[in-house]
């Protein structure tokens, strides 16, 4: 049961991390999208949704190329610190970030784009900034739709497994989230364990999606 234990205890880790950089970056994307027309956006969206439709292990075997310490990324940190993301914890957070990128987004854009023109050009109109405009009318019509996807890609990191297991591996206590450690156990035909952990995630997941359903609900009502 101890490992159990640390594997969700690393799961909630991982997934809070990516989360925390995904709301960021993602949000950051969707505004982005939504707001502006220039040279390229079709081609950024493009690559933003590429996670979504690539195999997961494509993912995770890409970032390794990426991450690995013959990386263009990797090998310069390795050279300047003697460190390498690929086998740690923190590159199965970038993993699970990377593959719930695209639903903080698409979540973040649909959000944006549910505001009424309307109100955006009255702002425009009063002599309002695009920043006072994103503050004051945007994300206070918006945030419960920004807020769902952070919800979504909170669930989406905690249950992936391909990128995370190309780019972390399956080391008990160390890299070993929930997904890898129900493969293990059910490899092992330790069915009782498995089991267990599969309730608490499929607990997790589905109060997740309720709350990522009551809040795109809220955000839709007039």
């Amino acid at each position: 049961m101890n490992e159990i234990g640390n594997a969700l205890r690393l799961s909630l880790q991982v997934a809070a991390i990516a989360t925390v950089f995904v709301a960021v970056i993602g949000s950051s994307l969707g505004y982005l999208l939504t707001r502006y027309r220039f040279p390229g956006r079709d081609w950024l969206e493009a690559i933003v949704t590429l996670p979504l439709v690539l195999p997961p292990v494509v993912v995770g075997y890409l970032l390794l190329v990426l991450l690995g310490r013959n990386g263009s990324i990797g090998g310069v940190l390795y050279e300047l610190t003697g460190w390498t993301l690929v086998f740690t914890w923190q590159g199965a957070a970038i993993a699970a970030a990377v593959v719930a990128l695209p639903l903080m987004v698409k979540t973040t854009k649909a959000a944006l784009e549910s505001v009424d023109p309307v109100y955006l050009k009255a702002a425009s109109t009063l002599g309002q900034s695009p920043a006072k405009v994103l503050f004051r009318v945007w994300l206070p019509l918006a945030w419960k739709g920004i807020l769902a996807g952070v919800v979504l890609s909170f669930g989406r990191a905690l249950g992936e497994f391909g990128a995370t297991l190309m780019v972390a591996g399956n080391i008990p206590g160390v890299t070993q989230t929930m997904p890898m450690a129900i493969y293990q156990k059910v490899q092992m035909g330790n069915d009782g364990e498995a089991a267990v952990l599969v309730g608490i995630l499929s607990a997790i997941a589905i109060t997740v999606v309720f709350l990522s359903k009551y809040l795109e609900r809220s955000n839709a009502a007039p």
